[in-house]
């Protein structure tokens, strides 16, 4: 069984299907949990359904300010960040020759740069106690592209290569590093799929199911947890056999 009791966990993306249920997982196995993201009232209810130990931390890490005040909120609550899970994403999809600077810019100051930024933030922390988890969400779609998403694509592509160099950097202060990239998830996100669209993608996958928010939350509590200590620089599949790498 998986036991975060003492630990302290930054989620963000909390907000969303995939980041409630991270957070809910963690939350479960015992850790303290920061729950970031722009939706304050949802943050809200989600905490309050948690427990005493679930807090919010609203900010938009769309800028280098908005994660700076997420680092410092879950640090001020928490007291300290031993895990870190860069959920937090966005798409803004196009066809690349239609594609406009901002709508690839701002999709990887979120995906990506933010997920540079609150690792930068809390790494500190983390080995000076010579124990950390740093976790990054990626996708299917970084290894095996996606017709209107170059800019979605890129930057979780370049979440799993900062990983790999974080990772060798990190190892020897006890911090491991980590992704964790999903399939085709049941999410708001699928739900505006047609049901030819779901039909189509379910005939592609092995396993003969979109997946589910828990599967995504198992696997990172796994890398979270001790019986990851020995796992670094690791991309955890998380898709049914979608994409074999």
């Amino acid at each position: 069984m998986i036991d975060l009791s003492g630990k302290c966990a930054l989620v963000t993306g909390a907000s969303g299907a995939i980041g409630e249920a991270i957070a809910r997982t963690l939350y479960g196995a015992g850790a303290s949990v920061a729950l970031a993201g722009t939706r304050a009232d949802r943050l809200k209810g989600l905490a309050e359904a948690l427990g005493d130990r679930a807090h919010v931390a609203v900010g938009d890490l769309s800028s280098a300010e908005g994660a700076e005040a997420v680092a410092a909120a879950a640090e001020q609550s928490l007291g300290q960040t031993d895990i870190l899970v860069n959920n937090a994403g966005m798409t803004r999809d196009n066809l690349a020759m239609r594609m406009k600077d901002d709508e690839f810019e701002s999709v990887l100051q979120v995906n990506l740069v933010s997920a540079f930024r609150l690792s930068r933030a809390v790494m500190r922390g983390m080995m000076r106690r010579r124990w950390g988890r740093l976790i990054g969400v990626t996708s299917v779609v970084a290894f095996m592209g996606n017709p209107g998403q170059a800019n979605y694509a890129a930057s979780k592509a370049g979440m799993v290569g900062m990983t790999k160099s974080l990772a060798a950097e990190l190892a020897g202060r006890g911090i491991t590093v980590n992704c964790v990239a999903p399939g085709f998830i049941d999410s708001p996100m699928t739900e505006a799929l047609t049901d030819d669209q779901k039909a189509r993608i379910q005939a592609g996958i092995p396993a003969g199911r979109l997946g589910a928010a828990a599967d995504v939350a198992g696997a990172v509590a796994y890398l979270a947890s001790d019986l990851a200590a020995y796992v670094t620089g690791q991309t955890l599949h998380v898709n049914g056999g979608l994409a074999m790498p």
